[in-house]
């Protein structure tokens, strides 16, 4: 995996699990590493903007990390509001970004 940012062998814990799954997010395909989150999944393939926010279409991404914030949900196998940061990501996911972008030239904040 050369172009996803992980940390491979931890200090303490050793090397870690290697296991590859493939996603989907938005219509374009990731890899990940076995037991990883989606949020986790996404951040280490350089996705930041997980959905865009109701009111004015602003891009929101991982903030807390642990499922309180909510800022991080999106559309997970046709299930609507899932949270990114404390979900499992699985091989053949297939992930959506939820509420419209609408800021003009941008995908990421």
């Amino acid at each position: 995996m050369s172009a996803v940012k992980r940390i491979s062998e931890h200090p303490v814990l050793g090397p870690l699990e290697e296991e590859e799954i493939g996603f989907e997010f938005d219509g374009q395909s990731y890899r990940g590493i076995k037991g990883d989150s989606i949020a986790a999944a996404l951040l280490a393939n350089g996705v930041r903007t997980l959905r865009y926010s109701n009111r004015d279409g602003e891009p929101r991404g991982i903030y807390c990390g642990i499922g309180h914030c909510y800022e991080c949900r999106m559309t997970v196998n046709g299930v609507q509001s899932v949270r990114a940061c404390i979900t499992q990501a699985c091989d053949g996911d297939v992930l959506e970004s939820q509420g419209e972008n609408r800021r003009e030239g941008s995908n990421d904040f």
